[in-house]
């Protein structure tokens, strides 16, 4: 089978097993690497932590589908793991544009990605729930023959819309559409993310770290979670530890923060050691 399908195929069959899998959110192809060495399964992209590595906000208006989709194309190519990505809103309103992106992004060699209902527009941040379900359905036919597991989103809780109920119609309708994976970031609480698992029926992504309480892995799965996704937490961590250390040198004069950091040679093992073109 060519190397996308099986991908494709293993990334599948984690959504099957008991108990949920984590799919940890790489913002560049070091970041994946790392992440491959630690044993996880699969990886996802993350549009928050390719903006933040490139000095961007995390927003429509900031971000294009050619930046998104060469990010891609770099931690796809730095790793043997499946990779997912974060498709934001498929890149335009019309439902041939989300169709258009699935196929582009299928030929980054990923091999799975996620659009949301969310529209950029604080005056009507949601899809109109018809026109919703319409991009998934786009973007479902146009994966059918690709080795592609499409996730929707539902953005009522991360857009000012904390309407359980209409997450809940929303998710089943794009199941309806056909959709292989059903995901509403932010959800308050365990209840939330437990009714969620119970009144659709695909597997159910969410994301911790992000906003809300914190919950295990254990927890998770008995909830009835499939697949948990950090999104843009880990860089968030990592510039986290970077401000850290560097307001102890300013702040103190000191260096102690190069006690925790991680081994140069550690590093230098995980990435690539093709020589560079042009170079004699």
């Amino acid at each position: 089978m060519p190397e996308q399908q099986v991908q494709f195929q293993r990334f599948k069959d984690l959504h099957t097993k008991k108990g949920a899998f984590v799919v940890p959110n790489p913002w560049d192809a070091g970041s994946a690497r790392l992440l491959q060495s630690l044993g996880f399964d699969a990886l996802a992209t993350t549009s928050a932590g390719y903006a933040f590595s490139k000095g961007k906000r995390d927003s429509f208006a900031a971000l294009g589908r050619d930046e998104i989709l060469e990010n891609a194309i770099e931690i796809v190519a730095a790793t043997d793991l499946p990779v997912s990505a974060d498709l934001e809103d498929g890149f335009g309103k019309a439902p041939d544009i989300c169709a258009q992106t699935i196929r582009m992004a299928s030929r980054t060699g990923l091999i799975g990605g996620s659009i949301e209902d969310a529209t950029g527009d604080p005056d009507a941040p949601i899809y109109d729930l018809s026109l919703a379900t319409e991009r998934i359905q786009a973007a479902t036919e146009a994966a059918k023959d690709l080795p592609f597991l499409l996730t929707a989103r539902a953005e009522n809780y991360l857009s000012g819309r904390p309407d359980l109920t209409d997450t809940i119609k929303r998710l089943q309708a794009f199941s309806e559409a056909g959709a292989d994976v059903l995901y509403a970031p932010g959800l308050p609480d365990i209840e939330a993310i437990r009714t969620v698992c119970a009144e659709v029926d695909k597997p159910v992504n969410v994301v911790m770290g992000l906003t809300g309480p914190l919950y295990t892995v254990s927890e998770l799965s008995e909830a009835g979670v499939c697949r948990i996704s950090v999104g843009g937490s880990f860089a968030r961590a990592a510039l986290g530890a970077l401000k850290r250390a560097a307001e102890e040198v300013k702040a103190h004069g000191s260096f102690d923060y190069s006690i925790d950091a991680m081994p140069g040679s550690e590093i230098s093992s995980l990435m690539a050691q093709e020589k560079c073109s042009g170079r004699e």
